[in-house]
């Protein structure tokens, strides 16, 4: 269909203006909203995610299609039924101490809040001590850290034992990443999950919370 077409081609494009209006226009036509979502939004941006995979896009096309296909989930999400969303997947991350980088980490966030999962972002260069208060605060199902220096990876090793240390584990699924970090490293500091990108995250997101979709 033409107006899912054109929503799929905004999105690539980063046209969260022109998005916004053809998302309204099609709920206006009478067209569902969970169709939109599935072979308008959704398409667009898995388009992207392959692009970004065989390394056709750069980060910042990628944030900005990102940002429409946020804007379109905005402009949809009062006619979505609530059994489409992930609204009860609470998500607490942050950039660790020492490291002021925020690209990956405000993908991922805006990755998951596309999808209707409840984000709290601590920002950049996160203390241990600000991450293990945000846990007992939020009580998020995940933690995920991010780090884009060498040099501050070991923080993340800090957060997990302290989190053991203050029995704030059960429930609680520990996700790391960052141009440095490796899988093997995450296995080594004791987390639970790694991703290379924030689109291998959403497609774990994706299949392991399908029943609340």
């Amino acid at each position: 269909m033409y107006e899912y077409e054109q929503i799929s081609r905004n999105i690539i494009d980063g046209d969260a203006e022109k998005v916004i209006q053809v998302v309204k226009k099609s709920i206006e036509q009478g067209l569902l909203a969970e169709d939109i979502l599935e072979h308008a939004l959704i398409k667009g941006m898995n388009s992207v995610a392959d692009k970004f995979r065989h390394q056709k896009v750069m980060i910042p096309e990628v944030l900005m299609a990102t940002r429409a296909m946020h804007a379109g989930m905005i402009t949809l999400d009062p006619h979505l039924q609530q059994s489409k969303k992930l609204g009860e997947i609470r998500v607490l991350l942050g950039t660790v101490a020492g490291d002021l980088h925020d690209i990956g980490k405000n993908l991922v966030k805006m990755v998951l809040s596309s999808m209707g999962v409840k984000v709290f972002d601590l920002g950049i260069d996160v203390s241990v001590k600000s991450f293990i208060q945000g846990v007992r605060k939020n009580k998020p199902q995940y933690l995920m850290m991010s780090a884009l220096l060498t040099t501050t990876m070991p923080v993340m090793r800090e957060v997990i034992e302290e989190l053991g240390n203050r029995d704030l584990r059960t429930g609680l699924k520990v996700v790391v990443g960052g141009g440095p970090v490796t899988e093997l490293f995450a296995n080594e500091i004791g987390a639970e999950l790694y991703f290379s990108d924030p689109f291998s995250l959403r497609d774990y997101f994706i299949e392991k919370h399908s029943k609340n979709r």
